[in-house]
């Protein structure tokens, strides 16, 4: 491999993508196809920076992706073909469930990861209790990555501890991204810089608006993440 094509390495501030445990230990012992790796390992990416409720990508979608499409060559066969065929193990192995609906006189195909929640979806869908509008569109892969709310806590306050990383993890599903990085950038201009602080003004943001009134230290006692959960989901839902 020339220095060229030679990966440069990660970013510390580059983000994650949770794959269950099962898949290392049960799934990828027997996985032999290179495309169904490809593809498999693909879905878990994009369907987890999918918003809302159920999550599923559909054919049409993964044919799109350049990048994907562009390694799945086969030797005698087309890109489209090693797709078609990587998904179609994935499928029988259990890893991923697939779906077709009629959509405007013509087919389309979905695809969902093999859970409780993806399991759940297809019946309610099959029984018309959910009715599907647009198809959900999965975000483009970022050349630049954002930094993540660990990432962001180190670069403006210091290290983590277990404790904080717990806080960190709650508000990571509480708030936009972007609001997490503007908190943490107006604690550093009001020179505030502690993570109780920040969660203060997003607790705030998320109760009065991002653009109402200005950033204050507020007297009130700390709401802890869980309470805040509890309190304030219905401003949280997608």
């Amino acid at each position: 491999m020339s220095d060229k094509n030679r990966f440069g390495g990660f970013s510390t501030r580059a983000g994650f993508t949770p794959i269950p445990n099962p898949f290392f230990s049960a799934v990828l012992p027997d996985i032999q196809d290179l495309s169904e790796l490809r593809v498999t390992l693909y879905i878990f990416w994009a369907l987890y920076r999918k918003k809302g409720y159920p999550k599923f990508i559909t054919f049409s979608e993964l044919r799109g992706d350049q990048a994907l499409i562009s390694s799945m060559r086969g030797s005698s066969s087309s890109a489209e073909e090693e797709l078609k065929r990587g998904l179609e193990m994935a499928v029988n192995r259990g890893v991923l469930l697939h779906l077709g609906i009629n959509r405007d006189g013509e087919v389309e195909q979905l695809y969902f990861v093999n859970n409780e929640q993806s399991r759940r979806a297809i019946i309610q869908i099959e029984s018309g209790e959910i009715k599907l509008g647009g198809m959900v569109k999965v975000e483009p892969a970022s050349t630049e990555e954002k930094p993540n709310i660990f990432a962001l806590y180190e670069q403006y306050i210091g290290l983590l501890t277990p404790m904080i990383a717990e806080d960190l993890k709650e508000a990571e599903k509480l708030y936009p991204a972007s609001w997490v990085e503007d908190a943490f950038k107006e604690s550093v201009v009001l020179n505030k810089r502690s993570w109780r602080y920040i969660s203060r003004i997003l607790e705030r943001w998320a109760s009065e608006g991002k653009d109402y009134g200005k950033t204050r230290e507020s007297t009130k006692e700390d709401i802890k993440p869980k309470d805040y959960l509890r309190k304030y989901a219905h401003l949280t839902r997608k």
